[in-house]
C-alpha cells in the first residue's frame, strides 16, 4: 500500500510521470509481495534473548550474514561510486541488504523490551547492546542511500523497487534465521515462487517503460498506429542530461596561442 501510494502521489504532487504500465507494474509488485507474505510460514516462537542469541550463532545464518555483508561492501565501495548515479538498483540494493540486519535487530530488541518489563536483566545481556548498535548503523545507512536515490531518480520508481527488494530480502532472512523453510508445504513453495515471479514482472513493467507516454487516453491511438509511444522525461533526467552534455569532449586536439 505504501509503495502504491508513494508512486501515485509523487505523480500528482511532485509532477513525476507515472504512465499506465508503471501503475500496472506497481499493482503487480504489490500482488506478488502479498502472495509471498501469505505463503510465508509463521515465525518460530522466540521469547528470550538467549534463544535469539542461539539463532544468530547458527552456521547457516552466519554464512548468510557474511554473504550479505560482502555484497553490501562491494556495492558501497566499488559499484556505488561508479554506477550509483546511473543505475537505480545500486543504492536500493544497499538499502535492502542492510534491511536484513535492521529487521533482525528490531526482532531481538522487541524480545528485549518484553523481557525488560517482565523484570528480566536484559540490560546486562551483551546481545541487547549489539542489537542497538546494529540497528542504529543499519538504519542510518538505509536512510543515507535512500535519500541519495531519491535525489537522482524518480520517486514513483524508487519506492516500488525498494519495497519489492526489501520485502524479498526480509522474507529470505526470516526463513533462514528461524528455519521456516522446514515447515513449508509444496503449495507454499509454489505460491512463494509465483509471487516472486510476479514481482519481477511488475518491476520490469515499471522500469522498462517509464519514459513512454502511455495512458488510457492515447492507448487506442498507440495500438492502432503500431508506433512507439512518445518518450517523456521528468525534470531530474533532463537536468542530468543537460549537465552531462555541457562536458567538453576530450578527443579533439587543443591549440594554445601565446602572445608576447
Amino acid at each position: 500500500f505504501s509503495a502504491l501510494c508513494s508512486a501515485i502521489l509523487s505523480s500528482y504532487l511532485l509532477g513525476e510521470r507515472l504512465n499506465l504500465l508503471g501503475k500496472l507494474g506497481c499493482m503487480l509488485s504489490l500482488v506478488g509481495s502479498t502472495v509471498m507474505v501469505i505463503h510465508a510460514p509463521e515465525d518460530e516462537e522466540v521469547t528470550t534473548l538467549d534463544e535469539m542469541s542461539s539463532k544468530l550463532k547458527e552456521p547457516g545464518f552466519l554464512t548468510y550474514a557474511a554473504i550479505l555483508l560482502a555484497v553490501c561492501f562491494l556495492l558501497i565501495f566499488y559499484l556505488a561510486p561508479r554506477y550509483g548515479q546511473s543505475n537505480i538498483l545500486i543504492y536500493l540494493t544497499i538499502c535492502s541488504v542492510i534491511g536484513a540486519f535492521s529487521v533482525s535487530s528490531v526482532k531481538g530488541l522487541g524480545i528485549a523490551i518484553k523481557g525488560f518489563f517482565a523484570g528480566q536483566p536484559v540490560l546486562q545481556h551483551p546481545l541487547t547492546w549489539i542489537l542497538v548498535v546494529t540497528l542504529v548503523a543499519s538504519i542510518t545507512t538505509q536512510i543515507n542511500y535512500l535519500n541519495k536515490s531519491l535525489d537522482i531518480f524518480n520517486t514513483s520508481l524508487v519506492f516500488p523497487i525498494y519495497y519489492v527488494l526489501f520485502t524479498t530480502i526480509v522474507i529470505t532472512t526470516s526463513i533462514i534465521l528461524f528455519k521456516e523453510w522446514v515447515t513449508m508445504t509444496v503449495v507454499d513453495i509454489i505460491g512463494t515462487v509465483c509471487g516472486f515471479l510476479t514481482i519481477i514482472l511488475g518491476v520490469f513493467l515499471l522500469h522498462a517503460f517509464k519514459d513512454m507516454d502511455i495512458c488510457l487516453e492515447n492507448l487506442p491511438q498507440v495500438l492502432q498506429s503500431g508506433q512507439q509511444a512518445p518518450v517523456t522525461r521528468d525534470d531530474k533526467n533532463i537536468l542530468i542530461e543537460v549537465d552531462n552534455s555541457s562536458i567538453a569532449p576530450e578527443d579533439k586536439p587543443k591549440v594554445f596561442m601565446i602572445y608576447t
